[in-house]
């Protein structure tokens, strides 16, 4: 306590300044805004590259979806055995076309020209998991940010109650409890909470963001699945 008051008598009117704030948080505080500093590193990290990844897939898909609607046939950009990475159409149509094939494919190597409603079903079945698949990629890493938006700020909190604590005893030690006794303590107690909103807030605002860019790229999966098996249907369904 004799180190903090000789701080405050240093710093005279001035405020104190971060260095300072960060030699009077307790050993438990410094180890809580690491811990916090890292959050934020992971978290900036996983918005970076899912920020790239959804930029990305969205130009993709643009593009795929023009030539996939410039084909005749649903299956010529299949036969053609194109392989683009990143785009989350193109793999739903992938497999889709897979599964087709492997349809219209007999075993004694001739193909058919017409399928039934059941192998149709299957067919479907497989988009709906292909979209699956994909919706899953995109949001893998976003659990990062949701447990920096709701981990942040108690981590901060808990360093906060703790310097408080810490300080309060101190200052029952002591048996001075005036202003210049607690006010750094404190101060320093309370760096962890802003530590915590700093980590939350960013990741909070990426957070809703991404989610929302996810959304819009899981829709755009469905309405192209939908509209992918509504032509091969068209192409290859045998009327009964």
């Amino acid at each position: 306590m004799n180190f903090s008051l000789g701080l405050l008598a240093a710093a005279g009117a001035q405020k104190l300044s971060l260095p300072q704030i960060w030699s009077l948080a307790t050993a438990e505080a410094q180890i809580i805004i690491v811990i916090l500093a890292v959050f934020s590193i992971f978290a900036w990290s996983t918005m970076a590259a899912k920020a790239l990844q959804m930029h990305r897939a969205k130009k993709l898909n643009h593009h795929f979806d023009i030539e996939f609607r410039r084909q005749g046939g649903v299956l010529e950009i299949f036969e053609r055995r194109l392989g683009i990475q990143g785009c989350p159409l193109f793999s739903v149509y992938e497999d889709g076309c897979t599964e087709l094939d492997a349809r219209l494919n007999k075993a004694d190597g001739t193909r058919k020209t017409e399928l039934s409603i059941k192998s149709m079903e299957h067919i479907k079945r497989s988009l709906e998991g292909a979209v699956a698949r994909e919706s899953l990629k995109l949001e893998s890493g976003l659990i990062l940010l949701a447990i920096a938006v709701s981990g942040g700020p108690f981590l901060g909190l808990l360093g906060t109650v703790w310097g408080v604590m810490d300080t309060f005893g101190g200052v029952a030690v002591k048996q001075k409890a005036d202003l210049a006794a607690m006010a750094p303590g404190v101060s320093a107690a309370l760096i962890t909470t802003v530590a915590g909103l700093l980590v939350a807030i960013p990741s909070m605002f990426g957070y809703n963001w991404l989610l929302h860019s996810l959304r819009v790229v899981t829709v755009e999966l469905d309405n192209f699945a939908q509209s992918l098996a509504s032509r091969m249907e068209t192409e290859f369904l045998r009327d009964e």
